[in-house]
């Protein structure tokens, strides 16, 4: 049986067309489950192995060498892709940031492992004069981002203040990570204090309720054995964290993503801008 099914996944992979694998990729969701809501984060994490384990970083790490060597598109979440699947609107924000700062561009990218978004759109963003890419994460993830993938335009900091301290960054990023946070509110609140003419949302989990939702997200062996506390934030309150200081210009539907769908939630992106820059 095992042979069997080896055998499909080889055949679909080399007579399949991409689109045709990147449907069906996203209609199995990965494997990745929702339980819940708890009553409160407190609940959810208590029953988590957390994102802190050495197999996910080996994986991130394995899969972003082979992206940085040009043996593959793209990395997310360690899964690896042959073909380049480029984040449009977080692309158009970035730009809009640099046509807003006579062409300079210099990103915070908060939560971004070890690139991964640097990797995935660094083609539309290299020939910008001033461009400079950011990544604050966990001590193990900045560890090793110094030590393997570090260069002279992407660089790790452990905390937002690090950053500052050889950057003023005009863009923020947050792509994939409000949902994985314990207090998102205090995160929004320091990351405006940077005071970035754009901020950008991708990948974020919201619903259309008046309340953020508590789940455990299970991830299968097959990406790798984890689970973790993860947010529903409610669209609304998510968006007036950013207020005053920041306006939405934009929301977009992000990845595709099924399994959303039983817990009533989706991926969306959000574009805001600084009021009165």
């Amino acid at each position: 049986m095992n042979e069997n099914m080896s055998g499909l996944r080889d055949w679909a992979k080399d007579c399949l067309p991409p689109v045709l694998l990147r449907g069906l990729r996203q209609l199995r969701g990965g494997g990745i489950v929702f339980k819940g809501d708890y009553p409160d984060w407190e609940s959810a994490a208590a029953q988590c192995s957390g994102y802190d384990k050495d197999i996910i970083l080996d994986k991130v790490l394995d899969a972003t060498r082979r992206v940085k060597r040009g043996e593959a598109a793209f990395e997310r979440d360690s899964v690896v892709f042959d073909e380049f699947e480029y984040a449009w609107p977080v692309i158009a924000g970035l730009m809009w940031a640099a046509a807003r700062n006579a062409g300079s561009l210099n990103v915070l990218d908060f939560g971004g492992a070890l690139g991964s978004s640097y990797f995935q759109n660094r083609r539309f963003l290299d020939k910008l004069l001033d461009f400079n890419w950011n990544v604050i994460e966990q001590p193990h993830f900045v560890q090793t981002g110094k030590s393997h993938i570090q260069d002279e335009r992407l660089r790790f900091y452990f905390t937002i203040a690090e950053c500052l301290t050889e950057n003023r960054p005009n863009a923020v990023l947050l792509s994939s990570v409000l949902q994985y946070l314990e207090d998102p509110a205090t995160i929004i609140k320091e990351l405006k204090a940077v005071n970035p003419s754009v901020v950008i949302l991708d990948r974020t989990i919201v619903n259309q309720s008046a309340e953020h939702k508590n789940y455990i997200q299970t991830v299968p062996a097959s990406i790798y054995s984890a689970s973790y506390p993860c947010r529903s934030l409610a669209e609304s309150k998510l968006i007036e964290y950013f207020y005053p200081e920041y306006q939405l210009e934009s929301s977009f539907p992000s990845l595709s993503f099924p399994a959303l769908e039983k817990i009533d939630s989706m991926f969306k992106g959000f574009l805001f801008t600084k009021v009165n820059e």
